[in-house]
C-alpha cells in the first residue's frame, strides 16, 4: 500500500495514539527529582508484529487485546491479538481489511472498537469470537479529498467519542450498539488527539494541537470551556489522564512544549509543569499511586510518585515506547515499544509488547 502524504501526516499525529480561552499563570517547568532507590521488575518482552498501537485488557477473562495495522508497505488491512495477560502467548487473531489504531471497549468486554485512521472509521468486533459486527465511515474531508483520521476512541455509557484529526477538528458521537452517528461536536480545534471522561466532573475532555483542552457536556454536547493551560505558548497536547481523589487530570506534550501538564481538572488552573521531555502516553495507578509516561524518542517509561511527581523508576525501553495500559487489579504495566520508519515508509522490525510486574 503506497503512504499519501497526508496519510503519513496522520500515522505521525495518531504516533505522538464554547467559551474564550482561560489563559493561567505559567509556573517554571519543575523538574523530576532522581529516583532514590532501585526496585526490582519482572519484565517481559514479545515481539509481536508491525504497527502495534493501542491495547486494552479485557474485564471479564483478563486478555490484552491489541489493535494492530501491520506494514505501511504491500499490506492490505490489520490483525486484532488475543494476548495470555501472564506470557504475552497469542490466544487468537482477527484479520481486518481495514488498518487499526485505538482501542476501546465496552463495559463488559463484549465489544472491541478499533478506529481506522486512516479510512475516517471505527469497526466494532465480537471478543467471543473475534467477528467484524459492524462498521461506520466518517464523511468528513479534508481539503485535499481524504477523511478526516479518526484517532482516539473511548467508551460511555453506551456510547463512542471519536476525536477527529481535521482542522477544523470533530469528534464525533456513535452509538455503540447500532454504530449509528448521533451527533458531531464541531469547532474542535486543530487535531482532536485525546479523549477523556472524568467521574470527578461527568465531562468529557478533548486535547488538541492548538494547545487547547475543551470541557464538553455529555449531556449537550456543548463545549462549555476552552482551556489554553500554557497560554500563548506553541503545544500540541496529547493524551490524559486523571487522579479522581485529588481533582488533577495530567496532559502531555512530547514535540512542541515537550512536558507533562498537571491541571485542576474543575478549573483548568495549572498546578505543576512537569519537565518530563518528550512525554507521550500516561497513565495513572490509583492502587500504587504512580503516574506512568513513555518517552517516545527517548526510548524511556518513567514510574513517578503520583503526590511528589519524585521519579520512582526508570525502564529503557529504546527504541520507541508508545502506549500503557495498567491492568485492572494495578499489579501489571503493559507498554508498546514501537520501531522507527525507513524512508520507503517500512518499519526496521517487529513491534513489541513489554509486561512488567509493579
Amino acid at each position: 500500500m503506497t503512504m499519501k502524504p497526508c496519510a503519513l501526516a496522520l500515522l505521525a499525529a495518531f504516533a505522538l495514539g464554547g467559551c474564550a480561552a482561560q489563559k493561567t499563570a505559567q509556573p517554571q517547568a519543575a523538574a523530576v527529582p532522581a529516583a532514590q532507590t532501585a526496585q526490582k521488575t519482572d519484565l517481559l518482552q514479545r515481539e509481536l508484529a508491525y504497527g502495534v498501537y493501542e491495547l486494552v485488557e479485557n474485564p471479564q477473562n483478563h486478555a490484552i487485546y491489541v489493535a494492530t495495522a501491520q506494514s505501511f508497505k504491500e499490506v492490505q488491512g490489520g490483525v486484532i491479538y488475543k494476548l495470555d495477560p501472564k506470557t504475552l502467548n497469542t490466544l487468537g487473531e482477527s484479520h481486518t481489511d481495514l488498518k487499526n489504531f485505538g482501542a476501546a471497549q465496552d463495559a463488559e468486554g463484549k465489544t472491541l472498537f478499533v478506529t481506522n485512521s486512516l479510512d475516517g472509521g471505527i469497526t466494532a468486533i465480537d471478543t467471543a469470537n473475534g467477528k467484524v459486527k459492524g462498521r461506520l465511515l466518517f464523511s468528513e474531508r479534508n481539503e485535499k479529498g481524504f477523511p478526516y483520521g479518526a484517532r482516539e476512541i473511548l467508551w460511555r455509557d453506551g456510547l463512542l467519542y471519536v476525536g477527529g484529526v481535521g482542522d477544523p477538528a470533530v469528534i464525533w458521537v456513535v452509538d455503540a450498539e447500532t454504530l449509528k452517528l448521533k451527533a458531531r461536536i464541531k469547532n474542535a480545534g486543530k487535531w482532536v488527539t485525546g479523549l477523556h471522561f472524568s467521574p470527578t466532573t461527568n465531562r468529557l475532555y478533548a486535547a488538541n494541537g492548538g494547545g487547547e483542552i475543551l470541557v464538553i457536556n455529555p449531556r449537550t454536547n456543548r463545549i462549555e470551556k476552552r482551556w489554553k493551560p500554557l497560554g500563548e505558548k506553541e503545544a500540541l497536547l496529547l493524551n490524559m489522564a486523571e487522579d479522581p481523589a485529588t481533582g488533577r487530570l495530567f496532559v502531555t506534550d512530547n514535540s512542541k512544549a515537550k512536558t507533562t501538564l498537571v491541571l485542576d481538572i474543575r478549573t483548568g488552573h495549572l498546578i505543576k509543569q512537569l519537565d518530563t521531555g518528550d512525554s507521550l502516553a500516561v497513565k495513572f495507578n490509583a492502587k500504587r499511586n504512580e503516574l506512568y509516561l513513555t518517552q517516545r524518542e527517548s526510548g524511556k517509561l518513567l514510574s513517578l510518585d503520583a503526590t511528589t511527581y519524585a521519579l520512582k523508576q526508570s525502564w529503557d525501553l529504546k527504541p520507541n515506547p508508545n502506549s500503557l495500559l495498567v491492568s485492572a487489579d494495578g499489579q501489571t504495566l503493559y507498554v508498546t515499544v514501537k520501531q522507527p520508519f525507513n524512508k520507503d515508509h517500512s518499519t526496521k522490525g517487529l513491534d513489541r509488547i513489554v509486561r512488567i510486574s509493579l
